[in-house]
């Protein structure tokens, strides 16, 4: 994969593979109808920084493109303020190796359009950087859901998966996601699913979860299980991929920290809220 501007290639782009910069309470599972098929369709997902999609989404969009379905991941930011855990090249930008581990993970993803939105990482809450006329948290909402909006009109995607509205843990980014991915929705139209997490069961793995670490506060995070309709349990091979493109991020990612006795437990569900009708992802199961 190659890294383009917006312009140069939206207008250019093939249908196939391409690369852009720039709850209620829990019920009987819904009756999904029998005509959905992934087949030819395509999700959009939204994530804030590399390395998110290969956390929380990873199993899903594996899942999707082993089904016939067109993966499209939308970046927000190249990750620039996060803290590299090996050395760089010399000449080397935190923001290309980061781009290029995205990369990598898009791979075994099965990722089928990349678009990276070109914005500016935002730090976490509080810290002066989101003040950068750059950061993500500082652009306008209405104009980035338009612009993913016509992405996924373009692509006939039949959802749009971002976070829920707490960006799952807080992060200024992860809340921006939320409100361009659930405008983004509207506007094109689709079902819109938001990334979670359990917190009742990953409290059940204490300390096993990159966001225990990330959080220092185990359980701060996500939604209660009784609030979430939607999981996916990977299997073995979906599991395996997640892994891998975890691990593709390596200067964000230690190894070892993967090295958890119960690695299924901790990474092998992924859990979704749904606004709107029942689509894609409710036949996943």
């Amino acid at each position: 994969m190659s890294v383009s501007t917006l312009d140069s290639v939206l207008s250019t782009a093939p249908a196939s593979t391409s690369v852009i910069t720039e709850p209620a309470a829990a019920s009987a599972p819904p009756t999904v109808p029998s005509d959905i098929d992934p087949r030819g369709r395509a999700v959009v997902f939204i994530h804030a920084h590399p390395d998110d999609e290969a956390i929380f989404t990873a199993a899903t969009m594996r899942r999707l493109a082993d089904r016939g379905a067109r993966v499209v991941l939308v970046t927000a930011t190249g990750g620039e303020l996060g803290t590299p855990l090996c050395e760089l090249a010399p000449g080397e930008s935190l923001h290309a190796r980061r781009v290029a581990e995205l990369e990598a993970a898009a791979e075994q993803l099965g990722v089928s359009r990349l678009v990276l939105l070109g914005r500016r990482d935002s730090g976490m809450a509080g810290w002066p950087s989101a003040r950068h006329p750059r950061a993500f948290a500082r652009a306008r909402v209405d104009r980035l859901a338009r612009r993913i909006a016509d992405i996924a009109v373009a692509e006939g995607a039949a959802a749009v998966v971002h976070y829920d509205s707490d960006g799952i843990y807080g992060h200024p980014d992860h809340v921006m996601v939320h409100r361009v991915g659930s405008l983004a929705a509207r506007y094109a139209g689709v079902t819109d699913y938001e990334a979670t997490v359990d917190r009742d069961h990953l409290c059940a793995t204490p300390g096993k979860h990159l966001l225990d670490l990330a959080t220092g506060r185990p359980g701060a995070y996500g939604r209660p299980g009784g609030e979430i309709p939607l999981r996916l349990r990977a299997t073995e091979a979906e599991l395996a991929a997640k892994r891998a493109a975890m691990l593709a991020h390596t200067s964000q990612i230690a190894p070892e920290s993967l090295d958890v006795p119960d690695f299924a437990g901790a990474y092998g569900y992924e859990w979704y809220l749904r606004r709107g009708p029942i689509g894609l992802l409710d036949t996943l199961g």
